[in-house]
């Protein structure tokens, strides 16, 4: 029998410390992606200038006369009802939150959803959800059960919606994203990171002081 069938390879215990340490760090790097945000999903849209101004908080921002029109959003609701954003919901400033009910950062943010929801309703505002790349609505249904969203959301789930987005406005190509349409129907602000409740207001309010 040879030496390497008679004697196992040994590995010294600060090389065994080494590896450990380097999966530990891998396994961290890996986790801080998963949880900054869950993916682009393959969408495409808006591209070319859109005049924002890209805030180091990861909101994008732009000027009431540079802002491009949302785009028709309409379909079936996650409850089977149908929703047309831009007709239902004419002359609102509209937040649209894209979510998945696999997203990590969508379960953390969504309390942040529902609590602003529910205070800037009276004042004009209107949350609406897009829910994507659930392949079935079960999942997303009990997501919205467990959050006691108060809001509908539009069940998108191959990313159709993502792709009326036209060249020269600010997309939402990421999940979660998240979008403040004006009273006018024109995409004011943008996020493509999971929002606090204090970067949430800070995309609602410049909009609701609007005249």
């Amino acid at each position: 029998m040879s030496a390497a069938c008679r004697a196992p390879h040994r590995v010294d215990s600060s090389s065994r410390r080494r590896s450990r340490a380097a999966l530990l760090a891998a396994g961290a790097a890996v986790a801080a992606l998963t949880l900054s945000a869950c993916g682009s999903g393959g969408m495409s849209g808006g591209s070319g200038n859109t005049n924002f101004v890209a805030g180091k908080d990861g909101i994008a921002t732009v000027k009431k006369g540079d802002r491009k029109p949302n785009p028709s959003l309409d379909g079936e609701t996650l409850d089977g009802k149908k929703l047309d954003i831009t007709k239902d919901y004419k002359g609102k400033i509209v937040v649209i939150n894209v979510w998945g009910s696999w997203c990590a950062p969508c379960r953390a943010e969504a309390p942040n959803f529902v609590k602003l929801a529910k205070e800037t309703k009276s004042k004009g505002v209107e949350f609406v959800g897009i829910n994507t790349r659930d392949p079935e609505r079960s999942p997303a249904i009990q997501f919205e059960k467990h959050h006691e969203v108060p809001y509908p959301s539009l069940y998108d789930p191959t990313g159709k919606l993502m792709l009326r987005f036209p060249p020269g406005s600010l997309n939402p190509n990421a999940i979660p994203s998240t979008l403040v349409v004006d009273r006018d129907g024109k995409i004011a602000a943008r996020a493509q990171t999971p929002l606090s409740e204090e970067k949430l207001r800070k995309m609602i309010d410049p909009v609701l002081a609007e005249k």
